[in-house]
């Protein structure tokens, strides 16, 4: 497993459908050793904060396997790393392989795996379509979101190493498939009160899946 870019970007407004909207979704690929702090990269920032960063939302992946999908979907646009607003374009992850909770070393930081992007409507800005983040949460292509356990520098071409795993194992395309079910049946129900248990997975999503479960009861 290896990191194949790092991609940074500081918030830019834009005009978008008669108005003006700041957005940190434009990435470019940075050579050389980058500092990971807390909270983001070194010459990175998210522009609204009530959605976007915060420690379980420091770093952004996506797997570049994915890119090969996009370029069949996406004829003739040219796709470079940091395309779809992620700080880490890996090899060898994916969202069946990657669990919540799962601790890796990249450089010398350390991470653990959070939870899926849910595409917002910036990504329509990026691609200059309104229909893209409903493509793009639809092909289940959302790459996933990592806290920093342990500061460091990071650089293109680090290996990725796992260190530890939470032993309930949820893998991170298990929580998009649970946000985009409609209706829960009782083995959905198991899957979400295991997920509950994980350490890593945020408390704001926890309480998603409470009310999910309080709507299925009452109804």
């Amino acid at each position: 497993m290896k990191l194949i870019s790092v991609n940074c970007g500081l918030p830019r407004e834009v005009a978008w459908h008669g108005r003006t909207v700041s957005t940190g979704i434009f990435k470019h690929s940075l050579a050389g050793r980058i500092p990971l702090h807390k909270l983001n990269l070194e010459s990175d920032r998210q522009a609204d904060l009530t959605v976007h960063g915060g420690e379980d939302k420091a770093v952004y992946c996506y797997p570049f396997e994915h890119y090969e999908f996009w370029k069949s979907e996406l004829p003739g646009r040219e796709l470079l790393m940091g395309h779809f607003g992620e700080n880490f374009t890996t090899e060898g992850l994916s969202e069946d392989s990657v669990y919540i909770g799962d601790r890796f070393s990249i450089g010398h930081a350390e991470v653990v795996v959070t939870q899926p992007r849910l595409p917002c409507y910036k990504l329509g800005i990026r691609f200059d379509d309104d229909g893209m983040p409903k493509r793009f949460l639809a092909s289940r292509r959302t790459g996933f979101y990592l806290s920093v356990a342990r500061e460091g520098e990071v650089a293109a071409g680090d290996e990725i190493r796992l260190l530890s795993r939470d032993p309930i194992l949820v893998p991170v395309s298990e929580i998009t498939r649970l946000y985009v079910l409609k209706h829960y049946a009782g083995a959905d129900i198991t899957s979400i009160h295991r997920t509950l248990q994980v350490p890593a997975f945020p408390e704001s999503w926890k309480k998603y899946f409470r009310e999910r479960i309080e709507q299925r009861i009452e109804a």
